[in-house]
């Protein structure tokens, strides 16, 4: 493990690049080392971002990424086989299932057998070794290092990630499943990436669930992830965020949807520390279409910002956007969704909505729909919403003998699962459900079937 110190913000990592380039280079690969010196220029040039930015005013990132962080530059493989320690799995729905420990995709050659022909899972560094000009034209071309620092940061630290090939006309009938375990025992610094290449008319859904094995440890998860969706391919995308308190997650997704192209986008918060999302949809292709959703369930000191820019950059092409969030305790929720109609995108139609309950006095919520639109042919709307649980609706059910308790909660599940029931998987929506229900009820999630991790909350 390598530490880094802490005399602040990005100069502290610039530092470590400096003193352990080498080692992190060695332990990488050309695809990913070709990118890093951009990197260090665009985060010494603009720092990593603060308060102060207008996409960044409600998360604190300085606090976050000051603490002392140890990084495993050198790659010590963990020697736990998560096949057989953890299950996270959904009743009535078989996957195929992978795993990624920290940045570390855990090679288990069983779990490609079944895969078809030309489809790809596995580790990022492990196929740009052996097609070492592949990648070159994809890897860090979305992710733009000088309009985050964030991104810029990931992209100067990363050494290995997972990456998805889906060959053109593949329609896959079992979904992919990757879960995403942190595990440490010191307090630990983790840099992923992930690409996603998604073939012309091809069909896939991603099913990415994300959780934290070692509760007292913390975590600092950078997570940079590019996809690409060719010509007239569908991607239904579901994440899941099930971390622990001393969990801060910061995660960048860039989409590129190709023309006559899909995209389903679930994003699901159940339990976390911190956590800032920011999703960058941009349409390249004509009568392309996405749908994003987002559920957000927090309580204590829980914080959750989504970032959402929707770039119109072609005519012909809809957009659909619901984020609902309930608060809890002293939980934060923000929310921010910029839908952008550029000049040449006739034809464009956008809906956009936030909706959000704040169930304590103490929670607070942060909303900031915007639309910003240079083309006349357009239909586009949004709003937003903050309000508390309906009195009149906890009478009317008081009525009727449910108690105030399990009216809270049947008024609480009802308003998030809107996006639940939107998912196109059912056995994915009646577990998510279930889980949100139990999230109300016990405070906790309903964890996975099978899962010795969630057995033990």
């Amino acid at each position: 493990m390598k530490s880094c110190n802490t005399m602040g913000s990005e100069q502290q990592y610039l530092d470590l690049y400096r003193d352990a380039g080498q080692m992190l280079a060695d332990n990488s690969c050309s695809t990913l080392n070709a990118c890093r010196e951009e990197a260090r220029r665009a985060l010494a040039g603009q720092g990593l971002p603060t308060r102060k930015s207008e996409l960044y005013r409600y998360t604190d990132v300085p606090a976050a990424f000051a603490p002392d962080y140890g990084l495993n530059l050198s790659r010590l493989e963990m020697k736990a086989d998560p096949y057989k320690a953890y299950r996270c799995s959904v009743p009535n729905m078989g996957t195929s299932l992978f795993y990624m420990v920290n940045d570390w995709f855990y090679e288990a050659p069983h779990a490609r057998q079944s895969l078809p022909e030309g489809l790809y899972v596995g580790s990022l560094r492990a196929y740009a070794d052996a097609h070492p000009h592949e990648l070159g034209q994809y890897y860090a071309r979305l992710a733009d290092v000088d309009a985050d620092g964030v991104t810029a940061l990931n992209t100067l630290l990363s050494q290995d990630g997972l990456l998805i090939i889906v060959p053109d006309g593949l329609k896959l009938t079992v979904p992919l499943q990757v879960v995403n375990l942190l595990h440490s025992s010191v307090n630990l610094m983790t840099n992923r990436r992930t690409l996603v290449l998604v073939g012309d008319g091809a069909d896939v859904s991603l099913l990415f669930c994300n959780h934290t094995l070692d509760r007292d440890v913390q975590f600092l998860n950078t997570h940079v992830v590019e996809t690409y969706v060719g010509r007239g391919a569908s991607l239904h995308w579901y994440d899941i965020e099930e971390t622990e308190p001393a969990t801060h997650t910061f995660q960048n997704e860039y989409i590129s949807l190709d023309a006559g192209s899909r995209l389903e986008h679930v994003g699901i918060t159940l339990r976390n520390g911190v956590s800032r999302h920011t999703r960058r949809v941009t349409f390249r292709g004509e009568h392309s279409s996405a749908s994003l959703l987002g559920g957000v369930v927090a309580t204590g000191l829980q914080h959750v910002d989504n970032h959402l820019v929707i770039d119109h950059s072609v005519p012909n092409c809809q957009s659909d956007i619901l984020y609902k969030y309930v608060l809890d305790g002293k939980s934060v929720g923000a929310f921010a969704g910029r839908v952008l109609v550029r000049p040449d995108a006739q034809k464009t139609e956008s809906v956009e909505t936030n909706s959000n309950l704040c169930v304590s006095p103490d929670a607070h919520m942060y909303t900031q729909p915007m639309l910003e639109i240079y083309a006349d042919d357009v239909k586009c709307n949004h709003g937003s919403t903050v309000g508390q649980i309906d009195e009149a609706a906890l009478f009317y059910m008081a009525q009727r003998g449910v108690s105030p308790d399990e009216a809270r909660l049947l008024l609480q599940h009802a308003f998030v699962n809107e996006v639940i029931s939107r998912i196109e998987l059912p056995a994915l929506r009646d577990r998510l459900s279930l889980m949100v229900e139990q999230r109300f009820r016990y405070a906790s999630s309903a964890g996975c079937a099978d899962c010795g991790l969630c057995k033990t909350r």
